[in-house]
């Protein structure tokens, strides 16, 4: 099992018909063949820590069966859509990979 977690700061100002526009692509993620189950979510409104970082805009997981599944996974024409449409609408991206 390999587990992709993408985390999204999405660009200051966007307008409502933008945000719309990345998370209805972010979804479309979840549908790709090789991913066995998925989550999509905004930051929870837990109390304040030093060690939470909640300043992201959205956080995907898709969890895959293996290395293999990934590597489709990434060359799938829906990730690779997602990427070209909604790309301008981020400023920064951490992915977090993990067996």
């Amino acid at each position: 099992m390999l587990t992709h977690t993408v985390i999204f700061w999405l660009k200051e100002n966007l307008t409502e018909e933008d945000k719309g526009l990345f998370f209805d692509g972010v979804r479309t993620l979840l549908t790709i063949e090789s991913v066995e189950t998925g989550y999509l979510g905004t930051p929870a409104q837990t109390p304040d820590r030093p060690v939470v970082d909640s300043s992201f805009g959205c956080s995907l997981t898709v969890v895959l069966p293996d290395l293999e599944a990934h590597d489709l996974y990434q060359a799938d024409p829906i990730h690779l859509a997602f990427v070209e449409k909604c790309g301008h609408l981020w400023d920064r991206v951490i992915i977090y990979d993990a067996d």
